[in-house]
């Protein structure tokens, strides 16, 4: 069984940067924003180039700072990419992702001002989407842009993410227009969810079936009981597939010889027996509690690695 990898996601960070204030609505303080990041700086990005398959990957990854202290005493609610530190946590997740996920593709991968763990630990899904939708994603959007212009060259390519970056797959699926929709293999949404509003406003954001269907969303999240949803990642949710069997409905599957994964077709969660997550750190006593979040990308990953290339192999074979 192949050791799994873990995200140190428990960072603490006292570091100063050069920021821009601004006023949240949510509350009565002043805040430092990091200036927006300038994607064709290449120290921005995460990239490598394997390609053998013919397709990109374009990676989002998670949450991992703090809200911190800027030199003046002010607070941030967001990481900043400017910081070696912060590119770096960001990069150790990246860099895991990226050993399975950059197999036989080309895989860019941003670094962006994400949310932090604490704005997270609110469970207000107002300022979450308000500090996310203002910072965040005029990152991750512009992060894509540019991918699009200056890295795809007409490529089919997949979306990916895992928790916060899976929110961001979500998110930039709704702005795709028809000719980005007919080159997207498919789009990961790792440890996050996919809601009624989101396929309301995007009808075309539709929920994989099997192993190779494309122009498809996979998505799942992990428990160890129904009990322990968590309404801030994983509902309300329209959609999750098992990717061990890559079934929708409840067959278990066994993973590793020991661990039994289900698809609760109500909850629309895997429930996960026979893994133990006690490994996996209290994130602020709302992840990783009776849940396998920070495992998300990585308990799967091997039935990942195959499925990104059944479902490029199965895109490009329908395009000939």
């Amino acid at each position: 069984m192949r050791k799994l990898s873990i995200i140190p996601v428990l960072i603490y960070t006292l570091l100063s940067c050069a920021c821009t204030q601004a006023a949240d609505p949510f509350v009565k303080e002043v805040l430092y924003v990091p200036e927006a990041v300038d994607y064709t700086d290449p120290t921005m990005w995460h990239i490598e180039r394997n390609d053998s398959l013919g397709a990109d990957v374009f990676y989002i990854p998670s949450t991992w700072e703090f809200d911190w202290t800027a030199p003046d005493g002010s607070v941030s609610h967001y990481a900043d990419p400017s910081l070696e530190k912060h590119r770096a946590d960001m990069d150790t997740e990246i860099s895991q992702i990226a050993d399975y996920m950059a197999d036989g593709t080309n895989f860019y991968s941003p670094f962006y001002r994400h949310i932090t763990l604490d704005t997270w630990a609110t469970l207000d899904e107002d300022l979450i989407n308000l500090r996310y939708h203002d910072v965040a994603f005029v990152d991750v959007k512009n992060a894509f842009d540019h991918f699009i212009r200056n890295f795809n060259n007409g490529r089919p390519f997949i979306l990916a993410g895992f928790s916060q970056g899976g929110k961001s797959v979500v998110e930039l699926m709704k702005t795709l227009p028809d000719s980005l929709q007919n080159r997207m293999i498919a789009a990961y949404v790792l440890g996050y969810k996919v809601t009624p509003d989101d396929t309301k406003v995007a009808p075309w954001i539709t929920a994989a079936k099997d192993s190779v269907d494309t122009g498809v969303t996979i998505c799942y999240n992990s428990v160890a009981d129904v009990k322990y949803t968590k309404p801030v990642v994983s509902s309300p949710n329209v959609m999750a597939i098992n990717p061990v069997n890559w079934k929708t409905d409840a067959t278990p599957a066994t993973l590793n010889d020991t661990i039994t994964v289900t698809l609760d077709p109500e909850y629309k969660v895997l429930v996960v027996k026979g893994f133990d997550g006690s490994y996996l750190p209290n994130i602020l006593n709302i992840l990783n509690v009776g849940d396998y979040h920070g495992a998300e990308p990585w308990l799967y990953s091997e039935c990942l690695r195959k499925n990104i290339h059944q479902r490029i192999k199965r895109f490009t074979a329908a395009k000939r």
